[in-house]
């Protein structure tokens, strides 16, 4: 049978220069979240300091930290004392030179449950990431009951319901989607960054955000699931370019793709109820997962086939 809905939130904001305030910012966001309701909560990609892969600077590593650390453990008093489940995405240090785009998972009782490390790491011109991030080959736990795990994906049984996290980059890729829903996700979170270069706005800015959106609603359609992303707002220089404008339009979409919730360009919070009930239906009438040819896919596995 289906378990009870639960409802969700995801914080659209912007970040400053100043982590200290970036955090509080947060917590005050979270707080307003779990006052209109939401039982799990996502921030943004990398939630405590401005998008630093604009350009490759050495000392942009001092903004990692460990996990657990001083960031999650603020969170972790902060669910516990909401009962709430907190996404925190951020930048983590796991050992000299290995370094990680993150997202911790706290439950509703402030324990930590694990972390998911993101698995697609981007290069193109202001994001910067393969010179900082090590890109996931396995997640860490620290104690939790869990639905499944395969390779560096990872579903959690949280208090109120089995969610999945990937991370921005990751949200292109349908065998990530595809992995994350067999692992028994009833929802999948995107924590992103993702913007505009001004230059390139005008021509091709409605373009990239309804791509954006598409192709993870379409990951709702396939799977027949809940997805859910926040991204950041604000523009952000970058000394010798133009820096980058994030654009928000942070949504939820439900099992049929339909957005159910959205934002704009402005800090907000966007809240919506999951029904595992809707899942159930909607896989009965769309039986995707059943009428998966698993023996033909191998082919999947190779970089390119032809010639």
């Amino acid at each position: 049978m289906a378990n009870a809905p639960f409802t969700i939130g995801i914080i659209q904001d912007h970040a400053d220069a100043d982590v200290s305030s970036n955090v509080a910012r947060a917590e005050r966001l979270v707080r307003d979240a779990a006052g209109r309701g939401a039982q799990i909560i996502c921030l943004k990609e990398l939630f405590n300091s401005r998008y630093f892969c604009k350009s490759q600077q050495s000392d942009r590593f001092d903004l990692a930290e460990s996990i657990p650390g001083p960031t999650t453990g603020r969170m972790q008093r902060l669910a516990k004392e909401l009962a709430v489940v907190i996404i925190v995405p951020l930048f983590e240090r796991q050992t000299a030179g290995i370094y990680r785009n993150s997202a911790a998972v706290i439950d509703a009782d402030g324990s930590l449950l694990g972390v998911y490390r993101k698995m697609h790491i981007p290069d193109d011109p202001l994001f910067n990431e393969k010179y900082y991030f090590t890109p996931g080959d396995g997640h860490l736990d620290f104690h939790g009951e869990t639905p499944g795990e395969a390779n560096g994906f990872k579903v959690w049984k949280t208090r109120y319901g089995n969610i999945g996290v990937l991370i921005c980059w990751d949200q292109w890729y349908p065998e990530a989607a595809r992995i994350t829903t067999l692992l028994g996700a009833d929802v999948i979170f995107y924590p992103t960054a993702i913007g505009w270069h001004p230059a390139e706005k005008d021509e091709w800015g409605r373009a990239q955000v309804d791509a954006w959106r598409t192709i993870q609603r379409a990951h709702s359609i396939a799977n027949g699931i809940y997805v859910a992303s926040p991204n950041r707002i604000g523009h952000e220089d970058e000394p010798g370019t133009n820096g980058i404008t994030f654009f928000g339009h942070s949504f939820i979409s439900d099992p049929f793709g339909r957005y159910v919730a959205e934002a704009g360009e402005g800090e907000d919070i966007v809240i919506a109820t999951c029904d595992p009930a809707l899942i159930e239906t909607v896989r009965r009438n769309w039986p995707f997962l059943r009428d998966r040819r698993v023996d033909a896919y191998g082919p999947i596995l190779n970089r390119y086939i032809g010639t």
